[in-house]
């Protein structure tokens, strides 16, 4: 796959989308990108004023306002479309009837046009929402990728560079699981420049302080609900996450992402989505990591796994 010709369909053009739009153009990272909305005014005047930010960029892109007819020959469809938050609420899953109804909508007209790439899924629950789209596109699970717990990850890796004033990059420490209450944190697994965080808690300890695991995870799952409810929408972070997963794709990178993939007997779970270390390349998720957990981390993971079956089940997806 090379960038000549490569093309990403978004559909959902609100915050999320429009923003991932951007990240796209910004990075340079492909041919043509596609906005597809119910409002196709809105699409249509997105599309125009990010065409002329084009100008001020390293490389000429194309953008603009679409239908499903063209994601026939797209590489990925980005699905950022869902129900509206509803107000005052904490739960996602309080939106998840109404979701499911667009979802099905849009798979349905993306398939019906002969699409044949892969998808990315943003909408949430992202782990319900990735599954049903694999049950109604019926391509198979590796072509099917959620956002997961990618942005969470990030935001781990962001406080704890802050305790130790480094680059977050510099940080490797996975969330795993669910995208929500029940996600958990690979600490067995998470190094800081190579060392083992147990270790950098331990020889650091006038820095880190009274800093918990428990803490750093509190932090973590509460931060997109503290940038919600203070601006009413969280954009920059989840569209700069799928952004990342995308280059992946087009660029045939085989970078390591915590995404959320079909499991097929990784970690002893089967027919569900949820979020893993996972290697992302042309093909979608070509290989998923099957990283040493601590049992009582394995637990979580499994209890999480018991919450999203559960809502499949109460679905009947």
């Amino acid at each position: 796959m090379s960038f000549k010709d490569s093309k990403v369909v978004i559909v959902g053009v609100g915050n999320v989308g429009a923003t991932t739009a951007y990240s796209i153009l910004n990075q340079g990272i492909c041919e043509e990108v596609v906005l597809i909305d119910v409002n196709k005014e809105k699409a249509i005047a997105e599309a125009m004023d990010m065409q002329h930010s084009i100008y001020f960029m390293n490389r000429n892109m194309s953008i603009k306002a679409g239908d499903y007819s063209d994601c026939r020959d797209a590489d990925v469809v980005v699905i950022t479309a869902s129900a509206p938050m509803p107000k005052d609420s904490h739960n996602r899953l309080e939106m998840l009837a109404p979701s499911m109804k667009i979802i099905k909508n849009i798979v349905e007209s993306v398939m019906s046009n002969g699409f044949d790439g892969v998808f990315v899924v943003i909408s949430n629950p992202v782990d319900i929402m990735a599954y049903y789209t694999w049950k109604l596109s019926r391509l198979p699970k590796n072509r099917i990728i959620g956002t997961g717990t990618t942005l969470d990850t990030a935001r781990l890796c962001c406080e704890l560079s802050k305790m130790y004033n480094l680059d977050a990059k510099s940080v490797e420490a996975f969330v795993m699981a669910e995208h929500g209450d029940s996600e958990m944190v690979s600490w067995a697994s998470a190094t800081i420049g190579g060392k083992n965080l147990n270790d950098v808690f331990a020889d650091n300890a006038d820095r880190t302080k009274d800093i918990t695991k428990d803490e750093l995870l509190k932090r973590t799952k509460e931060a997109g609900w503290d940038i919600f409810t203070r601006k009413g929408n969280t954009c920059y972070g989840i569209a700069s996450s799928a952004t990342a997963i995308i280059k992946s794709i087009l660029f045939n990178e085989n970078k390591i992402l915590p995404v959320s993939v079909g499991l097929n007997g990784e970690y002893r779970l089967n027919n569900i989505f949820l979020s893993v270390p996972t290697i992302i390349n042309k093909n979608g998720a070509k290989e998923i990591v099957e990283i040493k957990l601590a049992e009582e981390e394995r637990e979580l993971l499994a209890k999480s796994a018991e919450v999203v079956q559960g809502l499949y089940k109460e679905l009947k997806i």
